[in-house]
C-alpha cells in the first residue's frame, strides 16, 4: 500500500511520523511524504527572524534528518486527481492507494487594490527576511518610520509586537512615545477566534509594547506609501506586512474544503490542517492553528494506520488483480479538538491563556518557552531545542530576572 502525505508542515509532519511510529515495519507499507521544500518551517516562531535572524536555522527543521522510513519527495503539488488515485507534481505524477491533503494555506489578499504588489506576506523565511529588510532601511532612512500590520490574529500579533521591540531597539526607550507600528484589524477585536478575556489582555500588552490597535478598520488597498481604509483615510507606511486572512493552495482550487471529524474527502483522501475548514466531533469550527493541525493528525493516525497494517483478503486480491481499488474498511476518525490553551508573544512579553485563566509577564513568558521546546522535542528536533534553550538563557532570562527580582 502506498499512503502518500501532501504537505511537510504541522499536519503533515506530525501524521508522517506518528505513521512511522504505527505501522509495523514489515507491513507492505511505502510512505512518501511530498513537500515544496526539503525543510519543515516552525511558523510559530517566524517573528522572532525579525530581529534575531541568526535563529532562521533553529526554526528550520530537515525532513530526512526526522524521518525514519518515509521517502521525502520535493515538488509542488499542482493537482490532485481523486477518481484515478493520482497526483500531479510539478516534477512528474505519483499514484496513491491513500492520501492525506496538509497542504496548509496561503495568505489571502481578497483582491485588494495593491496587496500583493506593495505588502509582505508572512508565511516564509524569504517573507520574514524581507519584512526584516524593508523595516530596517526605514528605520535608517526616515526619523519616524511608520510600519502597518494588517491583520490581527496571531501571527499579525506577533509581528506587530516584534517590529515594535526592533523599534525600541534602533531607537531606545523614547520609541514608544511616537506610534511608529500600527495593527489594523477590519473585525471588532484583536484575535477575534477567542476568547474576550484573552483578547483584552493581548490588547494591552501591545499597547504597552507601543502598538497602536485599530479595530473595526477595513483597508481597501495598499500603495508604496500608505493604507487607504474604507473610512477615506491614507495611513502612512513605510513597510505593510499582510497578515488578513488564508486561503486555500492552487492544488485545492484556491479553496478550503470543509470536513467533518472524520476528516474524509473520499474514504481514500483526507484533508486536514490550514488546507481544511475543520469541524470536530461536536460540530464546532476548528481554528486553523498548529495545534488544531497537531491533534487531527494525531487523530487520523491510528486509522490510516490500520487500514495500511490490515490483511487484504482474497476479493480483495482479487479486485488488485483485475486492475480495480481494493474496498477499504470504514474509517473510524472522530477528531475532537480539545485546546489546553494558547500562547502569544508580543515582543519580549507574552499573553497566555490556560483554561479560564489567563496569564502575563513571566509566567507567560516562561510557558511560551516550554511550548517552543516541547514541539522541536517531539518531532525528533533535539538539537534545535538545544539551541533556543541557549538563545533563551543568553539572551532573555538573564533580563528578566534581572528586572524582576
Amino acid at each position: 500500500m502506498h499512503v502518500v502525505v501532501l504537505g511537510g508542515g504541522y499536519a503533515g509532519l506530525t501524521l508522517t511520523r506518528e505513521l512511522e511510529k504505527r505501522v509495523p515495519t514489515d507491513a507492505n507499507l511505502e510512505l512518501t511524504l511530498v513537500n515544496d521544500s526539503p525543510d519543515h518551517l516552525v511558523q510559530h516562531e517566524l517573528h522572532r527572524v525579525l530581529r534575531r535572524p541568526e535563529l532562521a536555522n533553529a526554526i528550520t527543521v530537515s525532513l530526512p534528518s526526522v524521518l525514519d522510513r518515509a521517502t521525502v519527495r520535493v515538488a509542488r503539488v499542482e493537482a490532485i486527481d481523486r477518481e484515478r488515485q493520482t497526483i500531479r507534481l510539478s516534477d512528474g505524477t505519483l499514484s496513491y492507494d491513500i492520501a492525506a491533503v496538509c497542504l496548509g494555506a496561503q495568505t489571502a489578499t481578497h483582491g485588494l487594490e495593491g496587496v500583493r504588489e506593495h505588502a509582505i506576506p508572512f508565511k516564509r523565511l524569504t517573507d520574514a527576511f524581507a519584512v526584516r529588510t524593508r523595516a530596517r532601511e526605514a528605520l535608517r532612512e526616515h526619523d519616524e518610520p511608520q510600519f502597518v500590520v494588517c491583520g490581527a490574529g496571531l501571527s499579525g500579533i506577533q509581528v506587530a509586537g516584534e517590529l515594535a521591540a526592533l523599534v525600541r531597539e534602533r531607537h531606545g526607550s523614547n520609541a514608544t512615545a511616537v506610534p511608529s507600528v500600527t495593527l489594523l484589524e477590519q473585525l471588532d477585536t484583536v484575535a477575534p477566534q477567542f476568547d474576550s478575556h484573552f483578547q483584552r489582555a493581548v490588547t494591552a500588552a501591545l499597547e504597552s509594547a507601543g502598538v497602536t490597535v485599530r479595530t473595526g478598520t477595513a483597508v481597501t488597498r495598499v500603495t508604496p506609501s500608505a493604507v487607504g481604509l474604507e473610512s477615506d483615510e491614507q495611513l502612512p507606511a513605510e513597510c505593510v506586512v499582510w497578515t488578513g486572512g488564508i486561503r486555500g493552495t492552487d492544488a485545492l482550487g484556491r479553496e478550503r474544503p470543509t470536513v467533518g471529524p472524520a476528516l474524509e474527502l473520499d474514504e481514500r483522501t483526507f484533508l486536514l490542517g490550514d488546507a481544511a475548514r475543520m469541524a470536530d466531533a461536536e460540530g464546532e469550527a476548528v481554528p486553523a492553528s498548529a495545534q488544531s493541525a497537531i491533534q487531527a493528525a494525531q487523530a487520523l493516525a491510528p486509522t490510516i494506520a490500520h487500514l495500511a497494517s490490515e490483511d487484504r483478503d482474497a476479493s480483495e486480491e482479487r479486485n488488485r488483480n483485475s486492475g480495480e481499488k481494493p474496498v477499504l474498511a470504514s474509517t473510524s476518525v472522530n477528531f475532537a479538538f480539545d485546546s489546553p490553551g494558547w500562547v502569544v508573544s508580543v515582543g519580549d512579553d507574552a499573553v497566555a491563556q490556560v483554561g479560564s485563566s489567563v496569564l502575563t509577564g513571566r509566567g507567560a513568558r516562561l510557558l511560551k518557552i516550554g511550548v517552543r521546546l516541547r514541539y522541536l522535542a517531539a518531532i525528533g528536533a533535539t538539537d534545535r531545542a538545544a539551541v533556543l534553550a541557549r538563545e533563551e538563557v543568553n539572551h532573555r532570562l538573564p533580563f528578566e530576572f534581572d528586572r524582576e527580582s
